[in-house]
């Protein structure tokens, strides 16, 4: 069952937008290797906004993906592609279809 979610916004810079959406769509063959990730979109807000949701069964899921490749990439070329940190936040489940 999926009871917890990681929900990420990313704000890319103007001129790093186009890098910052492949990246993100991209990331998703990462993320069909973590056997713990139950549920992985990426999806676009607007011309420079970009998010992440992704799913796990329990906690020790959740902590695997923040410390799995997608997040040692992303934060390793935050500097570079956004103007802000990635705004991560923890998130209980609380229904779902």
């Amino acid at each position: 069952m999926k009871n917890l979610g990681l929900l990420a916004t990313l704000h890319a810079k103007p001129e790093q937008a186009e890098t910052v959406k492949n990246f993100i769509k991209g990331a998703v063959d990462l993320a069909k290797k973590e056997e713990k990730t139950l549920t992985w979109y990426s999806f676009q807000i607007d011309t420079t906004t970009f998010g992440i949701f992704d799913s796990f069964e329990d906690e020790s899921g959740r902590e695997a993906h923040l410390n799995g490749e997608i997040a040692k990439a992303l934060m390793g070329k935050a500097d570079e592609l956004l103007t802000q940190a990635p705004d991560i936040k923890k998130i209980d489940i609380l229904s779902a279809k």
